[in-house]
């Protein structure tokens, strides 16, 4: 959401704040005992066990709101760009909390992208948070979109180049978004932008 769809020419909010809220986080799992309880329930713990991870830990969780006429777009990219590790192991999982449609702002994707390698990363270092280089052009013809009911969990994985449009319509999108990657046999970059002082809790440990 930017603030000029947010915000009138007054300074005002353009409608209640509580439809005003672009997202929060990022670890509702650690602070709020609703979200930890469903971060380390045992069907994101099975989920991750299946794909052979290790030791997994939510490295971030977000809940967003992707509000009615003002939810704003989000450029495609790749969740490893944010959350490296060596090797990579970010994967998504985007739990629909209201259906997601191509009207209300459903996320899309290319099919088969997660086989072509990362693009780019964002970096922490003394002059900021940048990227390494410029965000690559893709054909919009290429994402297809991903619409869900309410309830759905889509599993997203670390390379795969996905998006969401702006919301236009008057009905809200809600969706919880969590980003798990491995502690064991993955090492976390000291140039991400999310630094801890202290290591995540894994979800278990085989």
């Amino acid at each position: 959401m930017t603030p000029e769809k947010a915000f009138g020419d007054d300074g005002c909010l353009r409608q209640p704040k509580e439809l005003s809220i672009n997202k929060v986080g990022h670890a509702l799992h650690e602070h709020d005992p609703v979200f930890k309880k469903f971060a380390f329930s045992e069907n994101v713990s099975s989920l991750f066990s299946s794909l052979g991870y290790k030791r997994p830990a939510v490295i971030q969780s977000m809940y967003i709101f992707k509000q009615p006429g003002i939810g704003g777009e989000v450029v495609p990219h790749q969740d490893n760009t944010f959350l490296y590790t060596e090797p990579l192991s970010c994967t998504g999982l985007w739990l629909a909390l209201e259906d997601a449609t191509i009207t209300n702002g459903c996320l899309w994707a290319i099919p088969g992208s997660h086989k072509n390698g990362l693009k780019r990363r964002m970096i922490r270092d003394e002059n900021g948070t940048h990227f390494d280089r410029p965000s690559p052009s893709y054909d919009q013809k290429e994402f297809v979109p991903l619409e869900v009911k309410s309830g759905d969990f889509v599993v997203i994985h670390g390379d795969l180049i996905h998006q969401s449009f702006e919301n236009l319509s008057p009905v809200s999108r809600h969706a919880l978004s969590l980003h798990v990657v491995d502690t064991e046999g993955c090492k976390w970059s000291k140039d991400n932008w999310i630094q801890r002082k202290s290591a995540p809790e894994p979800l278990y440990v085989s």
